[in-house]
């Protein structure tokens, strides 16, 4: 009697010790897939990740396949972003070598892009017929922000020469930009182009340091004790340079005349900015304290303005702190695709799988992110369709295709 009871109880017991073991395994699954459900539950983020995938991907061209249809580090947040995702499209790792990368810009005509190693002082290309990768410009009077005109021109921002510079058709070069009222500008950031024929350009002062251009001369607020000597490895003609200008952002017009659209009270330390498609807009992100700042500096975050008619900007509000489940997700730079969704670099530190992309619908709203495992400094649109994403990430570039198209060139 008590073998048959046994035998009748044996199946009930392995049927409950089945369900609860399923429901463990559920209750695993929905904290590593829902992440932000369990932090919501958590009342606080959790400790980052060593890895933005588990188990970690090898983002190479030998790597092992990654998306069976939507790639596992492109999230969507909210539906709206889904139909700029574009499925099958992997997250690829395209070169890797720079000491950090910035700036991607895309040639239309070349159907190449061009990207800086601000450190390392030269401007990378990459081919898309054979993704061969070379040295585009060296020395680059380590440029940062770089972009092409509606003319096809490249326009590149110099740290080292605290100037904007063009780069003709002809092979010559022209300074767009090199002073403002008698006094040079901090190291200009990045440059959008206007199809009035404008440029308009960022002026913080992240050039003002060794590593990615070079320090005030001696007595500058950038280099007050004198003890850094400015002139080490520069041409003769760089080196005695002293901040004179507090951040700010500019428009040069057609004819050369700079004006200053935004002051340092109204978006201190701006880096990366650009046009909504009907350039009735203007975003600019608002970065950190830089080298040689007498304030605190930005905060992190981005700002918009409606543009007049008048080229004047009015109605500044914040478009968004960039706090992304209490990580603070600092934004660089910026792109717009055709229907005014904002693109944004992102900046996570040691927040492994919050640095990457983020996107946001013209209200501000988070509706999409792209996690990468390196920081991301700039983005472009590009290729011959202008659909596929670049992302200039600390020592590599990385590109996925979307489902929508930049607005503008460059």
């Amino acid at each position: 009697m008590l073998k048959q009871e046994m035998s009748v109880r044996d199946p009930d017991e392995s049927t409950m010790r089945r369900q609860l073991l399923r429901g463990m395994g559920a209750a695993i699954g929905a904290a590593v897939l829902a992440p932000g459900l369990a932090r919501a539950q958590a009342g606080k983020p959790v400790a980052p990740p060593s890895t933005v995938t588990n188990p970690p991907r090898d983002f190479g061209p030998n790597g092992a396949p990654t998306t069976y249809f939507t790639d596992p580090d492109v999230l969507t947040v909210d539906p709206s972003f889904d139909g700029l995702r574009q499925p099958n499209a992997a997250i690829q790792r395209l070169w890797t070598g720079a000491l950090w990368s910035e700036g991607p810009a895309w040639n239309s005509v070349g159907r190449y892009l061009v990207w800086s190693d601000i450190p390392n002082n030269r401007q990378m290309r990459w081919l898309e017929d054979d993704g061969h990768v070379s040295v585009l410009r060296s020395p680059s009077n380590n440029s940062n922000g770089n972009t092409f005109d509606f003319q096809g021109r490249q326009l590149s921002c110099e740290h080292l020469g605290r100037r904007v510079v063009r780069y003709e058709l002809d092979g010559s070069a022209t300074i767009i930009a090199a002073m403002y009222n008698g006094k040079r500008f901090n190291s200009p950031n990045d440059v959008v182009p206007h199809p009035d024929g404008s440029y308009w350009f960022t002026d913080p002062p992240y050039g003002a340091q060794l590593y990615e251009g070079t320090v005030d001369a001696a007595g500058g607020p950038a280099n007050k004790s004198g003890r850094l000597n400015a002139r080490l490895g520069q041409p003769p003609e760089f080196g005695s340079y002293k901040r004179e200008l507090p951040t700010a952002c500019y428009r040069v017009d057609k004819s050369g005349t700079i004006t200053q659209v935004l002051t340092e009270e109204q978006v201190p330390d701006p880096n990366g900015m650009c046009f909504s498609p009907d350039y009735k807009k203007l975003y600019v992100v608002s970065t950190g304290q830089g080298p040689g700042d007498a304030g605190p500096g930005g905060k992190g975050d981005m700002w918009v303005f409606d543009v007049g008619a008048d080229n004047k900007l009015s109605k500044g509000s914040l478009f968004n702190d960039f706090m992304i489940d209490g990580v603070k997700c600092g934004p660089d730079g910026v792109r717009a695709d055709v229907d005014g969704n904002l693109w944004c670099s992102s900046n996570a530190g040691r927040a492994v799988g919050y640095s990457g992309v983020t996107v946001w619908n013209p209200q501000g709203k988070l509706i999409g992110r792209i996690r990468l495992p390196e920081i991301c400094g700039n983005i472009c649109f590009g290729g011959p369709k202008r659909n596929r994403l670049f992302m200039a990430a600390s020592q590599s570039l990385y590109a996925v295709y979307t489902g929508t198209q930049g607005a503008s060139p460059g």
